[in-house]
């Protein structure tokens, strides 16, 4: 059950999820805040929020890696970052309930945007396909995100499938100025046609759906 296409280079993205403990997520977001760079002097931080709707507690960050032997190089030299380790790890891990990660690749029509102004709400997607990769609900799955994409009502952000992980999973991150803005788009794009019918193909290969309304944090590159 191969991935399938994925873009023509190495570049892979690591996100990860960290479920907070109520209590601690006010001291952990300040803490990332205040300490991240040190982690950024390492690689490269893609976005870094924290869940409002569809999630309590959670926060998701994204990491771009060029290779396998990269993230290796990086996760070796984090190890042995004292500031890293002392200032942040030592004290932000008590505060951490579980920890999920997975590996990552754009899909090869997708390239990484970036949103029109700061400001706004993200949503992340995450819908669990049928087994068998892009090969068989490839083109459907597109057609349904292009469908979105052509109603103007939503900026897509990327779209990720993973590579290690829960495979047949594919993320979407969409930018919208407000909550209440995504909010009247869905309603218009529900009264579409052209999005019914593309999202009406793409479910045939669905087994479920979840998303989550995120914000991101003053540190994340994405805001």
């Amino acid at each position: 059950l191969a991935t399938g296409p994925r873009q023509d280079n190495s570049i892979f993205y690591e996100i990860r999820t960290y479920d907070i403990k109520p209590s601690k997520m006010k001291e952990f977001l300040e803490m990332v805040n205040k300490y991240i760079h040190f982690r950024t002097a390492h690689s490269e931080l893609v976005g870094f929020w924290y869940t409002e709707l569809g999630a309590m507690n959670k926060v998701f960050h994204i990491w771009k890696y060029d290779n396998f032997a990269h993230r290796t190089s990086v996760r070796h030299a984090l190890a042995n970052d004292k500031d890293w380790q002392g200032k942040f790890i030592s004290v932000a891990l008590p505060l951490i309930e579980k920890q999920h990660n997975e590996v990552a690749y754009l899909v090869p029509w997708c390239q990484l945007g970036k949103p029109p102004k700061e400001g706004g709400v993200y949503e992340w997607v995450t819908f669990q396909m049928k087994p068998g990769g892009p090969a068989l609900w490839g083109e459907a799955f597109r057609a349904a995100i292009n469908a979105h994409i052509n109603t103007g009502y939503t900026k897509l952000i990327g779209v990720f499938h993973t590579e290690y992980g829960l495979l047949n999973t594919v993320h979407v991150l969409w930018w919208n100025e407000s909550p209440d803005q995504r909010a009247a788009g869905r309603h218009s794009a529900h009264e579409d046609a052209r999005v019914v019918a593309a999202v009406r193909d793409s479910v045939r290969f669905l087994e479920s759906q979840q998303n989550a309304l995120l914000v991101p944090l003053p540190c994340s590159p994405l805001k």
